[in-house]
């Protein structure tokens, strides 16, 4: 890990970390109303039981989140999986009706938590050129 990837690395391993810990112990509401918002963007995922979902879901936020908090983990990999992750939430901003203002990629009110998530996604792919401009 370089230095100068240090601030945004614990940042948003940190942040990401904290969230999937959090969603292992969520119950049933807020399996349902995760679920609900993943599966309607992602219909596949309406086979699974929503209380599998959200396990599945905290283990992924964990994983990455460590990945990125891992000194050992290049940059290359932990950017992969870093916008891996932020693509699919923003894939559910931009799929959502509701999201987003009509006609527009600017988010709704209800749009603005999850339209926030495209920092992550300018971290992840930051971290993935410079992985991959090393090699």
């Amino acid at each position: 890990m370089r230095l100068h990837n240090l601030p945004t690395r614990v940042a948003t391993g940190a942040y990401i970390l904290h969230s999937g810990i959090d969603k292992w112990s969520g119950g049933e509401e807020v399996a349902a109303g995760v679920h609900g918002m993943a599966s309607g963007t992602y219909p596949f995922l309406a086979k699974v039981p929503a209380p599998t979902f959200l396990k599945a879901l905290s283990v992924g936020e964990v994983a990455v989140g460590a990945a990125l908090l891992a000194p050992i983990v290049p940059p290359a990999a932990a950017g992969a999986a870093l916008t891996g992750f932020s693509g699919a939430l923003l894939g559910m901003y931009w799929k959502t009706p509701g999201l987003r203002k009509e006609g527009s990629i600017w988010p709704s009110q209800n749009g603005i938590a999850i339209s926030k998530d495209v920092w992550m996604l300018g971290v992840g792919i930051g971290l993935l050129v410079q992985g991959l401009r090393r090699k």
